[in-house]
């Protein structure tokens, strides 16, 4: 059985049906998205599953239980995380302290079924800022955060939870393609480890790239849904939502959009593999070769950085946001190597001007990017 199952919904404002008989599923450990043009039914849809709205007909059923007017809190309580399009932080606690509200809030752990203890509250918060790259900012007030920063936050409260399934509104609005790059990876790790995820976003192409499945509303209704690849090869979707323009040239690319699972990136690749595994595959190598700047590899690691190129300047970028001066002054000696005309950036600076140089290195990056 389904993780998710939304059957049959329908939903009028006065004699306009804007959801006429929408269904879809999502399994365990699967990315689902939600597409459609603006007007089509999709947010409404989303909207009714997560129990912000209440349908007129139709069922939603998660975990196998019917929820369908269960007030939000009951489905959290019941492991449905949702991570809304606006910014859902605490602006005046610290980034410890956002994660502790939410814990302390809790009224049972799901897993445990009882109230966490405060040394468990404590450990959990210090696992969340460890997996989500947030303990350099630990002590910063929210505020303050990027925009990258801010979301892993949102994402870190929302796993304090113990979610059996998160909804993604519009993730990927209004953030740049380094943000992008970082939730998608954050969304594949959610993937990897059991947890189903339900997306809509109007970024068509970056949302294809990271579902398994995607279901195409259009006029209350389902159109289409399927594989990535086969969405944008789809007659009506291609004329109703895509375009022809978009779709021959996402095929003309021949990359398929499916994001391979955790244990093929773990196995030897094979002789000719897809761009896109290639992709995962070099990032995973980078990744690698960034951590080793602090070891006695750190030369070699530093040469194969600059072979790699541009490629690697988004992991060469973050990595001068760590707490070790060690990692920030390597990092950036090997960023210079592989950025033509890379400003200034001194290692050494006070943080809030190490944060403004680091903004603007990240600006002249997504210039000379395209």
């Amino acid at each position: 059985m389904a993780l998710l199952q939304v059957q049959g919904l329908m939903k009028t404002y006065g004699r306009r049906r804007v959801v006429n008989g929408v269904s879809f599923e999502v399994n365990a450990g699967e990315v689902v998205g939600l597409l459609g043009p603006n007007g089509a039914g999709k947010t409404t849809s989303f909207r009714m599953t997560t129990g912000m709205v209440t349908p007129n007909a139709g069922k939603v059923v998660f975990a196998g239980q019917e929820v369908t007017t269960w007030p939000m809190y009951r489905r959290a309580r019941l492991g449905m995380g949702y991570l809304s399009q606006e910014s859902s932080i605490f602006r005046r606690l610290t980034v410890e302290q956002n994660i502790l509200a939410i814990l302390e809030a809790m009224p049972a752990s799901r897993s445990l079924k009882r109230r966490l203890t405060a040394r468990e509250r404590h450990d959990r918060m210090e696992k969340a800022l460890e997996e989500f790259g947030l303990n350099r900012v630990r002590k910063s007030m929210a505020s303050l955060l990027s925009g990258g920063e801010k979301r892993r936050l949102e994402i870190a409260r929302c796993l304090v939870c113990e979610p059996l399934l998160i909804l993604l509104d519009e993730p990927f609005t209004g953030i740049d393609p380094i943000t992008i790059n970082e939730i998608q990876g954050i969304v594949r790790r959610l993937r990897a480890s059991g947890i189903g995820l339900l997306l809509t976003d109007h970024n068509v192409r970056e949302a294809l790239k990271i579902t398994d499945r995607s279901y195409v509303i259009t006029d209350g209704m389902v159109e289409a849904h399927g594989t990535p690849e086969e969405i944008v090869k789809n007659q009506l979707v291609i004329d109703r939502y895509l375009g022809r323009e978009f779709a021959e040239e996402t095929l003309a690319r021949r990359v398929p959009f499916q994001a391979p699972e955790a244990p093929s990136i773990l196995t030897p690749p094979p002789s000719s593999p897809p761009a896109l595994v290639r992709n995962v595959l070099e990032q995973e190598r980078v990744r690698e070769l960034v951590e080793q700047l602090r070891s006695p590899q750190r030369d070699a690691a530093a040469r194969e950085l600059v072979q790699v190129g541009a490629a690697a300047v988004p992991a060469l970028l973050e990595a001068l946001e760590r707490r070790d001066l060690e990692m920030r002054r390597v990092a950036y000696h090997v960023l210079q190597h592989v950025m033509d005309g890379v400003g200034p950036f001194d290692p050494y600076a006070p943080e809030a001007q190490r944060r403004q140089q680091i903004d603007r290195l990240k600006e002249s990056w997504l210039r000379k990017a395209g």
